[in-house]
């Protein structure tokens, strides 16, 4: 088979190291270097040709197929947190720890930053709302949105003195949610407006993590809310009322997990630890089916395609 034809996940992290493996085979395909620096997010374009990853003050595109970078993104100073794509590609977003979220033009062969949102905080995550006009951002002074089109926006202050680690949105754009570094994981109802901003009801708080928490996700069908922490676990809640479904914790590992990401039924998860091991959890039975050996380092990042 072909890379265009099977599901495809990445990992990567602090060994500068990108790695492109067959998910339910545990099969690397192939080793990128990712040499500037530590990869802290990294994304599959929706059309498959592209991985984008960041790093400190650096941003790269790869294509899949050769290895080879197509784009190096020079000039973007600290470290750039999160990347992603709008869905038909027209452009790529970033966000990092300078405080400012950026949109890049895609059209063009060397993509050119068209808008820019300054935050006037460091920015850990963003994410893009399934309207595709709109970004949920996260930052260490809160939650905003921001209308990518019409330039309005929102801030968001779900707890004083905290830092958001970590945004993101259902792919039905009912619920938002966020985790903090002092474990907490808060969500939201989304109201959709026509020509307005997305319009947010806090629903709940969620005691998630005695620790810092990581990373948070919906599952594709939006039944699953994932959140990832500094305590060792990965904590899997049911949206039909955020009650806890299961914790995913390796027997004797403390280390930190730094991701995690649905596959496309949502019956199965996949976390990047400190202890440089990817893994494929079956959520109903609570199980480790796939371990991903070959990193040196903690692994950081994870993006999955099927």
């Amino acid at each position: 088979m072909t890379v265009e034809a099977e599901p495809l996940l990445a990992t990567g992290g602090y060994d500068h190291t990108i790695k492109l493996w067959q998910p339910y085979s545990g099969v690397c395909i192939r080793s990128l270097q990712h040499l500037d620096s530590q990869v802290n997010a990294l994304e599959i374009s929706p059309h498959r040709s592209i991985l984008a990853a960041c790093g400190f003050q650096h941003i790269r595109l790869y294509d899949i197929h050769t290895n080879n970078p197509i784009v190096n993104f020079e000039g973007v100073s600290k470290n750039v947190t999160r990347i992603g794509f709008q869905e038909e590609e027209k452009f790529m977003f970033t966000g990092g720890e300078d405080c400012r979220v950026r949109i890049w033009d895609m059209n063009s062969h060397s993509p050119t930053c068209k808008r820019i949102f300054d935050c006037q905080s460091p920015v850990n995550a963003v994410c893009l709302h399934p309207n595709q006009v709109e970004l949920a951002i996260g930052s260490q002074n809160g939650v905003y949105l921001w209308d990518v089109k019409s330039d309005m926006h929102e801030q968001l202050i779900p707890e004083v003195d905290a830092s958001i680690q970590d945004i993101c949105i259902s792919s039905n754009g009912l619920f938002m949610a966020a985790v903090n570094n002092k474990g907490n994981c808060y969500v939201w109802d989304l109201i959709s407006k026509e020509q307005q901003l997305t319009e947010t009801s806090p629903r709940l708080k969620i005691d998630a993590h005695k620790k810092y928490a990581l990373r948070c996700r919906f599952s594709p069908d939006s039944s699953m809310l994932v959140t990832t922490s500094g305590d060792g676990t990965a904590k899997v809640y049911k949206t039909e009322d955020f009650s806890l479904y299961c914790e995913l914790k390796t027997e004797g590992s403390s280390r930190w997990i730094w991701d995690a990401i649905f596959s496309n039924d949502s019956k199965y998860l996949f976390t990047a630890s400190s202890d440089t091991i990817g893994r494929l959890w079956r959520l109903d039975k609570k199980t480790v089916e796939r371990e991903y050996h070959g990193h040196q380092k903690a692994i950081t990042a994870l993006a999955f395609k099927e």
